[in-house]
């Protein structure tokens, strides 16, 4: 099969297609024909040699396509089927890849669509989830517009909170669409919100990592109350809850998020997408910070 790959460090020019054996499924998971995957800031880092080291390395943790295998005790899913998931291996921007992790596509949705949803829904579940977040208090999320941000926003909508968000003046009617109030983030960022909430907030959710743990502490109460999944020196100094993967994931997000798509009350981010020859493209692209929404590889 083809698949990205690099095999020494450095800028998008490193990437490559290469022919690499077909991977098989193990106990419990899907093999699936790849039909879009896609890309995350954690690509490039791994790229640029920030977090594993061996080489040479494959990527991509999220992928939707037409299951064609199954492994041992799969039950749930029949080859033929439209599924999107995790590639826990790191390995789905590729023409195959195995899912351990995964579920029906929403009808509604294309597969370019699915493959932008996995990781944002996952961490922002998760982190609603350490947070304990529910219906009747009010959640501060900090960096509430990008794809990770706005999934908290509307995922906490649907609980019950409500949400009031942070970010840029150009996207105050983009998180009003969501269901959020925005404050602008910046000096002055606590008196903002608490025009909003003069008492504070019950809870905060630290999405882009811009060094606000503080003032989210002294929003929400404590730092028993602010969890933070971009800010991880943040959460050391200031004894915040620092989510990760590895801490458990919150699976049944691939589950949930179809009802919520299906009944209109998640909106989708926008899909910007690139053939899979053209992945240094769609690297550069994301490095730049543009254009706004998921970066997703066409397959197939």
């Amino acid at each position: 099969m083809k698949a990205a790959q690099f095999s020494r460090f450095g800028g998008p020019e490193v990437l490559e297609i290469v022919e690499l054996p077909d991977p098989l499924p193990g106990p419990g998971e899907v093999r699936i024909a790849v039909r879009a995957a896609g890309v995350n800031a954690s690509d490039w880092k791994k790229r640029a040699g920030l977090m594993d080291e061996e080489l040479p390395q494959t990527m991509g943790y999220e992928a939707a396509g037409v299951v064609d295998r199954l492994g041992e005790g799969v039950a749930d899913v029949a080859v033929g089927d439209r599924v999107f998931g995790f590639c826990t291996e790191g390995a789905a921007q590729a023409e195959l890849a195995v899912l351990p992790h995964y579920a029906p596509l929403p009808p509604s949705l294309g597969f370019a669509e699915a493959a932008a949803l996995p990781a944002a829904v996952e961490t922002a579940t998760r982190a609603l989830d350490q947070l304990g977040v529910g219906s009747g208090g009010t959640l501060l999320v900090n960096g509430a517009s990008g794809s990770v941000g706005a999934a908290a926003v509307q995922l906490a909508v649907a609980r019950g909170a409500r949400v009031i968000g942070t970010t840029s003046p150009a996207n105050h009617d983009y998180l009003r669409s969501l269901g959020a109030e925005p404050v602008t983030y910046g000096a002055g960022l606590v008196e903002r919100v608490r025009a909003l909430a003069p008492e504070g907030v019950d809870l905060a959710l630290d999405v882009a990592g811009s060094g606000v743990l503080p003032e989210l502490i002294g929003l929400a109460g404590g730092p028993e109350h602010v969890v933070t999944v971009a800010d991880f020196p943040g959460a050391r100094e200031h004894g915040v809850r620092f989510s990760r993967g590895d801490d458990g994931r919150a699976l049944h997000a691939l589950t949930g998020i179809g009802e919520l798509i299906e009944s209109g009350r998640f909106a989708l981010p926008a899909v910007h997408t690139f053939p899979l020859a053209e992945i240094a493209a769609a690297h550069r692209a994301g490095e730049d910070g543009r254009p706004r929404g998921k970066l997703v590889l066409l397959i197939g």
